[in-house]
C-alpha cells in the first residue's frame, strides 16, 4: 500500500518540487497551503508523514506541530520541518514542539527522499 505524505507549505513551487521528488519514489502526496488547511485535512485522510514549513499564514508550522502532537490519533505521525529559518532557536523550538527532523531550504531532492525514507519504509 502506498504511503501518504502531507506537504504543508504556502509556496506552490515548493509543494510541487516536494511532490515531484517523492511521487517518483511511489509516495502519495497531499498538498495543503498552510497549517489551517492541514488541520482540516488530517482527520479526513490517512497520513503517514507530514512535511511542513514554519512560516505560513493562518496556522504556522509551530502551531501545526503542537496540534498534531496533542492529538491522540496523530501524535505518532512523523513530522519533518522544511524551512528557510536556519537560526538555532527556530530549530530547537521546532524540535521541542515535537518535530522529528529539520531540513533547511533550499533542499536537494535526494536529501528529502533520504529523510522521508528514515520514517517510511
Amino acid at each position: 500500500m502506498k504511503k501518504t505524505i502531507m506537504v504543508a507549505d504556502d509556496s506552490p513551487i515548493i509543494r510541487k518540487l516536494i511532490a515531484f521528488s517523492l511521487s517518483i519514489k511511489g509516495y502519495e502526496i497531499i498538498s495543503v497551503n498552510d497549517g489551517m488547511e492541514a488541520l482540516e485535512t488530517l482527520p479526513k485522510e490517512n497520513i503517514d508523514l507530514i512535511i511542513t514549513d514554519l512560516n505560513m499564514p493562518n496556522v504556522d508550522g509551530f502551531e501545526l506541530i503542537k496540534a498534531v502532537r496533542s492529538n491522540d490519533d496523530l501524535k505518532s505521525t512523523p513530522i519533518i520541518v522544511l524551512s528557510n529559518l536556519s537560526e538555532t532557536d527556530d530549530i530547537e523550538k521546532a524540535l521541542e514542539f515535537g518535530a522529528d527532523s529539520y531540513l533547511i531550504k533550499p533542499f536537494e531532492q535526494k536529501t528529502i527522499i533520504n529523510e522521508v525514507s528514515k520514517y517510511l519504509n
